[in-house]
């Protein structure tokens, strides 16, 4: 590996910095973007319960907006559960994005990465050629030493490029497509425990008693 390395010469080295950080973006987004820590099992039954049992006291909903995104968005709902149910979803989708931002975190320069690597694979790939044409120029096309180093310096970077790339590009869809549902289930529990702490459905789900013997019952004329 350490030969592959000097094979390549001095373009290897962005090329090894840029695989080192997406690395560690991908293991740092791999553990802040697991399910359990974004959607905590049960959360929003939790939540309901409170709102049923009229558990809101600020240091619940303090509690709760500590403890994960999902925790955050939920306890923006109960901060405005007295206004009008346009006001709580103005609130929550703008919270909702804040936090969709913050599971966003690092994704753009792994993209970048991802975009980056061939492009810089393809200048080392340049560099080698030139370097191999050079050669030619000084030692003529006898000199199959100056050839080869050239070639393979040109064929190190464009490899090492692709490497760089293609992991950075899977785990950079992966991780869209994980956040996109992280948000659709959390706008589903969110409007859920909208359903809960609005008067006007509690009003529709609540019973109708039954009419006691002797109640007249009305007629429409």
């Amino acid at each position: 590996m350490l030969e592959l390395v000097k094979a390549g010469g001095w373009p290897m080295i962005p090329l090894l910095m840029m695989s080192a950080a997406g690395l560690a973006i991908i293991v740092e987004r791999a553990w802040a973007l697991r399910r359990k820590a974004v959607l905590p099992p049960g959360l929003g039954e939790e939540v309901r319960a409170w709102a049923v049992r009229g558990r809101l006291d600020p240091t619940h909903i303090d509690s709760l907006r500590n403890t994960s995104p999902l925790g955050a968005l939920l306890a923006a709902a109960l901060d405005t559960r007295n206004r009008p149910r346009e006001e709580i979803r103005e609130r929550v989708e703008d919270v909702g994005r804040h936090i969709a931002h913050r599971m966003e975190r690092y994704l753009n320069a792994l993209g970048t990465i991802a975009a980056a690597g061939p492009l810089l694979g393809l200048f080392g790939t340049v560099v080698g050629m030139i370097q191999m044409f050079l050669g030619v120029m000084d030692y003529g096309v006898g000199d199959v030493n100056q050839l080869a180093g050239g070639i393979g310096k040109a064929l190190v970077c464009a490899a090492t490029g692709m490497i760089v790339a293609v992991p950075a590009l899977m785990f950079h869809r992966h991780f869209r497509a994980r956040i996109d549902g992280y948000i659709v289930a959390m706008e589903h529990e969110a409007i859920q425990l909208m359903d809960v702490i609005d008067p006007r459905a509690r009003r529709v789900a609540a019973p109708v008693p039954p009419l006691a013997p002797g109640d007249a019952v009305p007629v429409q004329g």
